[in-house]
C-alpha cells in the first residue's frame, strides 16, 4: 500500500479579515483540525496544507506550503511534484464537515491501493477526492477548482472513479456563514465548528416562515438554482406544500472544458498517459449562464424580486450565485466581494457594498413572501436540514 498524504487547501484567518469572513475562517480552522485528526486516525501518514502564505495554521498542524501556480490544477500539480506525493486525498478546509470515520477510512484505502482508481463524494462536483498513483496529477491542466478533478481523472486520465455513499450528507460545505448555520441544524455536526456558530449566534433567517409554508398543503414553495432530482425527490416525500422546482446551471463550476474531452482536454490526456490517444469529440458552443429568474430581474430590477416570487409561490429558496452568474458571468472574480455575498445570505443588506446585491438582499429581507438567498448548499443538502422538522 502506498503512503497516503492528506492535501488540504486552506486559507488561514487573517488579522484584517472583515467580520463575516473572519467568522467563516474561524469555522474552517476548527473543521480543519477535526478533519486532520480524523484522517490521521485512519492511516493518512502525512498532511500537507496548501495556502498562499507560508505561516503556521496552529501549533497542532504542520506549516502551510505556498502552493505553486495560480489555479487549483496548477497548485495541486506543483504540490504533487515538489512534495513527492505518491497517493493523496485532496479537499478544502471547509469541505465535507459531515464526513464520518468510515468515509475517511475508505478514502485512504482507495488512495493507497493499486491501479488508477479514485473515490469522491460526487464525481460531477467533487469536494473530496482520493487519488491512487498521484504522479498522474503532475499533468493536471489549470482546473479552476477541485470540483472538476474527478471528471478530469475519469475522462482524460482514464481513472476508474467511484462515489462514496451518502452523497447528500457529504454535499454540504462551509462556503459561507449561512452554511455554518445550516450545519448547526444537523444532528451529526462536528462539535468544533458548531461551537463557532453558537459563539456568533448564527441562525438561518426566516426559517420559521419557510417551515410554515412547507407544512401547509394549500401553499407552494419555490426552489431555484443548482439543485438536483434527489432534492426534489426528498421534497416530494417530506413536505406537505406544493413545490415549484427550477433546477438551473447545475455544473456551472464543475463543467470545465479542461476536465472533459475535446481540444482543451487532449493535451492533458496525452501528458497523463505518456502517449497519443485519439482526440476527444469537438465540444459544442459554450452558452453563457442564463437563468429564468435572472432574466426577469434583468428586465425588472432587483427590487422586483418579491413580486416575481409572489407570482410563482408563497416562499422561495434561491441560489443567488446563479443570479450573480446570470448577471456577471460564472467567474467569481467578477462578482461582489465574499463579505457582500455572506451578508446577503444572512439577509443583512446594510453590510453590502455592491448596489445591485444590496438592493436584491433588501428586497428579500423585506419581502412579505419569505425568501432565502444562498449558494449550492442552501438549495441542495440544506433543504432537508431546513425542512426536516415538518410533520
Amino acid at each position: 500500500m502506498r503512503d497516503v498524504t492528506l492535501v488540504v487547501f486552506h486559507r488561514p484567518p487573517r488579522a484584517d479579515d472583515p467580520p463575516l469572513t473572519a467568522l467563516l475562517a474561524a469555522a474552517r480552522q476548527a473543521l480543519l483540525e477535526h478533519q486532520v485528526a480524523l484522517f490521521r486516525d485512519v492511516g493518512a501518514g502525512r498532511v500537507v496544507l496548501a495556502a498562499a502564505r507560508g505561516v503556521d495554521a496552529s501549533r497542532s498542524l504542520p506549516p502551510l506550503l505556498a502552493a505553486p501556480g495560480g489555479s487549483f490544477g496548477e497548485a495541486l500539480a506543483g504540490l504533487v511534484r515538489d512534495a513527492r506525493i505518491e497517493a493523496c486525498v485532496v479537499l478544502g478546509s471547509g469541505a465535507v464537515p459531515r464526513l464520518r470515520p468510515e468515509d475517511a477510512r475508505r478514502l485512504v484505502e482507495v488512495a493507497g491501493g493499486a491501479g488508477h482508481a479514485a473515490l469522491t463524494n460526487n464525481r460531477y462536483s467533487s469536494d473530496v477526492c482520493a487519488v491512487a498513483d498521484a504522479a498522474t496529477l503532475r499533468a493536471l491542466p489549470p482546473l479552476p477548482s477541485d470540483n472538476a478533478l474527478p471528471r478530469w481523472l475519469e475522462e482524460v486520465a482514464g481513472y476508474a472513479v467511484a462515489d462514496l455513499p451518502g452523497r447528500d450528507r457529504l454535499a454540504l460545505d462551509l462556503d459561507g456563514p449561512l452554511d455554518l448555520a445550516l450545519l448547526a441544524l444537523a444532528g451529526d455536526a462536528p462539535a468544533a465548528p458548531s461551537r463557532v456558530a453558537a459563539q456568533y449566534g448564527l441562525s438561518v433567517p426566516r426559517l420559521d416562515e419557510i417551515r410554515a409554508v412547507g407544512s401547509d398543503p394549500r401553499r407552494e414553495l419555490l426552489v431555484f438554482g443548482r439543485s438536483s432530482s434527489r432534492t426534489l425527490a426528498w421534497l416530494e416525500r417530506h413536505v406537505r406544500c406544493r413545490v415549484r422546482f427550477l433546477a438551473e446551471e447545475r455544473g456551472m463550476r464543475a463543467s470545465s472544458p479542461l476536465a472533459m474531452g475535446g481540444p482543451a482536454g487532449d493535451a492533458g490526456r496525452q501528458a497523463a498517459h505518456g502517449s497519443t490517444r485519439p482526440p476527444g469529440p469537438t465540444p459544442g458552443p459554450v452558452r453563457p449562464v442564463r437563468a429564468t429568474i435572472g432574466r426577469l430581474l434583468a428586465a425588472r430590477g432587483p427590487d422586483a424580486l418579491p413580486s416575481i416570487v409572489a407570482e410563482l409561490a408563497d416562499a422561495a429558496i434561491l441560489d443567488s450565485r446563479v443570479l450573480l452568474a446570470d448577471r456577471l458571468g460564472p467567474d467569481e472574480d467578477a462578482w461582489p466581494a465574499d463579505e457582500d455575498r455572506f451578508a446577503s445570505d444572512l439577509l443583512r443588506p446594510a453590510g453590502i457594498a455592491d448596489p445591485w446585491l444590496r438592493d436584491l438582499t433588501a428586497a428579500a429581507a423585506g419581502s412579505p413572501v419569505p425568501i432565502l438567498l444562498g449558494g449550492h448548499t442552501l438549495v441542495g443538502p440544506g433543504v432537508p436540514l431546513l425542512l426536516r422538522a415538518i410533520r
